[in-house]
């Protein structure tokens, strides 16, 4: 099991369990999988195939827990979030190699994902000396009322594998910090990075036990971790970050049981160019935006809109720019393209593109795909009933498009049922305000790519993007309980 097996700081972990109660145990059917490297195929290890009744003692020692860490005294939480930083931060080489062994992942992505979590622990120390509430004005004389914020309880978070390791601790930091417990399902993709390292991390800091809780499963059975959470009385909250279609699923199970979900969902996310845009940034920004982990981020850039001032040469300097990116393997430092995650993914972006080449579609770069890998592809004329156009397609795949004013850009973009990230490159600042003032997306980045994010920004869409938003300072808002507490300063009189 990890934690008990691991001697120094190697990688892989031949054996990955349950992290319940602050122990590392096995499944209680005894099931394991084996947790395969995307890009050699390899058995990085066992894990253990959990079910319904290890999330139902996952959430029991997590609600067992509440009581103690919800009083935990703010120095003691700071101190406990410093030093899961510095564990993490120490670890660098380790963890560098493990994501890019379990998820395909590329240093430089790796090392923005590793960033992100080490600030976002750092940040989390700060929360726990955040105001828990405000005094409010009453028209009731001799009455002091305030507005207090508490921790809600048990959490469930439900975190996907493509930033492992940064959307595991989104899920769960911010929670944890503001005095819940959390259980934590992450992906079947990514039991290591997305799930047993940071309880490696935080039983290490000092967490309580029983505090945090990790429950894995296997490949096709999540919905049986996920059900138990959902059902679980004790369980208060839930945050999921993954597709629309499962988001649907979840919102539509919580709702009958009244329990409040964050959702971050799919994106079909617009990078608009404006005629008067820096062309060469223009290129190197649309590359990075599109292509980045090899598409495989949920604010990547899938629909690039060119005012047609530049439209034919953005597309040819594009072109040639994403053509030459390097593909391989993602331990190689210069690889920018590694595997996708597994190969059913990898035949749904083959599918769909040539679904549109089908259509009439052009293949300006890429097109054929390179098992375990899909080379970086830019498509153009794509119809608009063509898969690849209408949802999220979760690769390298982007479609380039010239349109006659940014304002028509908008309007396209504004048609589509996603509304998470979306970015426009322009000269004149004021005039990307207005545009993306007019963009009905979560968040914009004027003269930037959409592949952006912070601990403490409020991050998360509109539509069928998903509702809520992480970022530790706006978590108070989705993972406490707001209480209206009045106090009387001398008797009052009764009409009756």
């Amino acid at each position: 099991m990890a934690g008990a097996e691991r001697t120094g700081c190697g990688w892989p972990r031949p054996r990955i369990g349950h992290f319940i109660g602050g122990d590392w145990v096995e499944s209680g059917s005894g099931r394991t999988y084996p947790n395969r490297s995307p890009w050699s195929g390899e058995v990085l290890g066992e894990v253990a195939a959990g079910d319904g009744e290890d999330a139902e003692r996952a959430v029991d020692a997590a609600h067992e827990a509440f009581g103690g860490w919800s009083r935990t005294l703010p120095v003691e939480r700071q101190r406990i979030f410093l030093r899961a930083a510095d564990l993490l931060e120490g670890r660098r080489g380790e963890v560098l190699a493990a994501l890019a062994a379990e998820t395909g992942c590329g240093r430089h992505f790796g090392g923005e994902q590793l960033s992100f979590a080490v600030k976002l622990l750092r940040q989390a120390a700060h929360l726990a000396y955040r105001p828990t509430g405000e005094l409010l004005p009453s028209d009731t004389a001799g009455t002091q009322a305030m507005a207090v914020r508490r921790p809600v309880g048990v959490v469930a978070a439900i975190a996907p594998w493509n930033a492992s390791l940064a959307l595991g601790g989104r899920a769960t930091i911010g929670p944890l910090a503001l005095g819940n417990t959390v259980v934590l399902k992450p992906s079947e993709e990514s039991p290591y990075t997305g799930g047993a390292l940071w309880a490696e991390i935080l039983q290490e800091a000092g967490l309580p036990a029983g505090a945090f809780n990790v429950v894995t499963h296997a490949p096709g059975e999540a919905a049986t971790v996920a059900d138990a959470l959902l059902a679980g009385p004790l369980v208060k909250r839930i945050n999921f970050t993954g597709s629309t279609p499962t988001g649907r699923r979840l919102a539509e199970k919580a709702g009958r049981r009244l329990k409040r979900v964050v959702l971050q969902l799919s994106g079909q996310n617009p990078l608009i160019v404006a005629g008067d845009a820096d062309l060469e940034y223009a290129v190197n920004a649309a590359t990075y935006g599109a292509f980045v982990h090899q598409g495989q981020v949920c604010m990547c850039a899938r629909r690039i809109y060119v005012e047609r001032p530049l439209a034919e040469e953005f597309a040819a300097r594009f072109a040639a720019r994403v053509a030459a990116l390097p593909t391989g393997d993602p331990a190689d430092p210069a690889t920018v393209v590694g595997p996708v995650i597994n190969e059913w993914a990898l035949a749904l972006v083959d599918r769909r593109v040539k679904e549109a080449v089908g259509l009439g579609a052009r293949v300006l770069a890429g097109g054929v795909p390179a098992p375990p890998c899909y080379p970086a592809t830019v498509l153009t004329d794509v119809p608009d009933e063509a898969e690849i156009a209408q949802g999220e397609t979760f690769g390298p795949v982007v479609v380039l498009e010239a349109v006659d004013s940014a304002e028509e850009a908008v309007a396209r973009a504004n048609g589509s049922d996603f509304g998470l990230a979306a970015s426009v490159i322009t000269g004149d600042g004021r005039r990307g305000l207005r545009l993306a003032s007019a963009l009905d997306v979560g968040i914009v980045h004027v003269n930037d790519q959409p592949v952006n994010d912070e601990p403490h920004m409020p991050f998360g869409g509109v539509k069928d993007s998903g509702w809520g938003r992480f970022g530790l300072g706006f978590a108070a808002e989705e993972f406490c309980e707001l209480q209206w507490i009045t106090v009387r300063d001398q008797d009052r009189t009764f009409p009756f």
